[in-house]
């Protein structure tokens, strides 16, 4: 219920001071207690010798775990000058929030860092996580997991806001014309009234699937790329018991008239404000799928026109910019959350309820975007007039042999079916019934047959040759 701009206010000067103050800490190795710390510092308004004065009510601010977060900044190439610039020097922007959570978001004016209101036990969460996080990030920097860059507590008048800061996925300098939060959960999964009247809503899975319902294609790298990042997140998340969490997905169409009015001018705007027109771009999707983000020329060099999307085609063969991300993991399979699965489940079927134990939502999810949402473009196939041509060839080959075999047959039996006593008339009956019947073939080729199958072969293999270099289809009677 406080005012957004005492919160934001409160934030920057917060962030400021402990961020300002860890500069003087040395660089170590981050140990098992630094998850555990929790820093404290009180923020009169009248000011005091080590905090400045402010308009906003008297606030206490607490930062969590500062060192092993500073760890965190510097493995995504973040460094504090950087991150103060974008946190602090220009007001914050408050973002409407489409989800049932009812946090504040934020974004900082350079677009770069998402300011997230969070719960008590999803702070506590977090804490938790720490370490395993920790771990994971070294093991593997390359996911498309949340990048939490800091978690603190505004405490002011007895309330406690908690703050986590987050990389932003969507960057606003590109227009998304579709944005999705897909969880792979098709019960109650199409977007409110409410959202769809805004200018820029949030869609869910049953939208996608009506919208995009041949899913999106990528070329077999990038698919393949994207499917492993996706599949290591999932049983990260699986192992801390995580479920209920999104892939937030930004699609962007690349058409030059629409990329010129809606991006650039927004974009420009964002790059003058920092200093040397520089576009840092920390963690894009294309780095977070590809490779650890390297804040270097060649980032800056490509982010100018894709701002690192992952580039893709729509099934009408639209080229698209993707950008993704997923969100919302501090929802740990909690009682709560294992008391709601059972009561909509006895009410509805189970399997398409959102909340899900962790293993069978990650197999879900996983199912979903691979069968549903993402696609490898197929390579090429020979076309069909050269495999009808390769076909009849290896036919009239087969077909050969037959008559070579059956004249040797002949040969060898010295006349032998004459001589047996079948008569022509009965030969006749014979040619006529499989006339009617292709599928019966005479048991023994008789050399009547066998001259007249000759000259047939021989015939239509003029035919085919002429045909097949004129690559025309064949029209091949049996």
């Amino acid at each position: 219920q406080t005012a957004s701009s005492a919160i934001k206010g409160a934030i920057q000067l917060g962030i400021g001071y402990t961020v300002g103050n860890l500069t003087s800490k040395p660089d170590r190795d981050v140990l098992m207690q630094d998850f555990y710390v929790v820093e404290s510092v009180f923020l009169p308004s009248e000011g005091s010798n080590l905090t400045p004065a402010h308009h906003y009510p008297d606030f206490r601010f607490k930062t969590y775990a500062p060192l092993a977060f500073r760890y965190f900044r510097e493995l995504f190439g973040i460094k504090p000058d950087d991150y103060l610039y974008s946190i602090c020097s220009e007001p914050l922007i408050e973002l409407s929030n489409p989800g049932a959570s009812g946090s504040l978001f934020f974004v900082t004016s350079d677009d770069e860092f998402i300011i997230k209101t969070v719960q008590h036990k999803e702070a506590e969460f977090l804490q938790k996580l720490l370490p395993g996080y920790y771990m994971n990030l070294n093991q593997n920097p390359r996911t498309l997991l949340p990048k939490f860059y800091g978690l603190y507590c505004v405490q002011s008048g007895g309330i406690n806001i908690r703050i986590v800061v987050m990389n932003n996925v969507l960057p606003r300098a590109l227009r998304m014309h579709f944005t999705y939060d897909l969880k792979g959960s098709t019960y109650k999964r199409r977007a409110s009234r409410k959202e769809r009247e805004k200018s820029n809503p949030t869609f869910k899975d049953l939208d996608f699937l009506q919208d995009m319902h041949e899913a999106l294609y990528f070329d077999s790298e990038t698919h393949s790329a994207l499917m492993k990042t996706l599949q290591r997140d999932c049983r990260v998340l699986e192992s801390f018991k995580i479920m209920d969490y999104s892939l937030l997905l930004g699609i962007h169409i690349l058409d030059s008239n629409m990329k010129e009015k809606d991006g650039e001018c927004s974009q420009s705007t964002s790059d003058a404000k920092r200093p040397g027109g520089q576009k840092v771009l920390y963690s894009t999707a294309m780095e977070s799928i590809q490779g650890p983000g390297k804040a270097g020329d060649s980032v800056i060099t490509e982010a100018t026109n894709t701002m690192g999307g992952i580039p893709a085609k729509s099934h009408k063969g639209e080229k698209l910019l993707l950008f993704m991300g997923i969100i919302d993991i501090l929802q740990s399979y909690r009682l709560m959350k294992k008391l709601e699965h059972s009561w909509k489940a006895l009410v509805y079927d189970g399997d398409t309820v959102s909340v899900h134990r962790p293993s069978f939502y990650a197999d879900r999810f996983l199912k979903f975007m691979s069968t549903r949402v993402f696609k490898k473009v197929q390579a090429l196939r020979t076309s069909p007039s050269k495999k009808r041509c390769n076909s009849i060839a290896a036919l009239k080959a087969a077909s050969q042999e037959i008559v070579s075999t059956a004249s040797q047959e002949w040969k060898d039996e010295n006349h032998g079916i004459l001589t047996e006593g079948q008569s022509y008339s009965s030969l006749d009956e014979e040619v006529l019934s499989s006339r009617h019947r292709p599928d019966l073939v005479p048991s023994t080729p008789s050399l009547f047959e066998a001259a007249s199958l000759a000259t047939t072969i021989s015939a239509s293999s003029l035919n085919v040759d002429q045909h097949c270099q004129h690559d025309e289809s064949v029209p091949f009677s049996s």
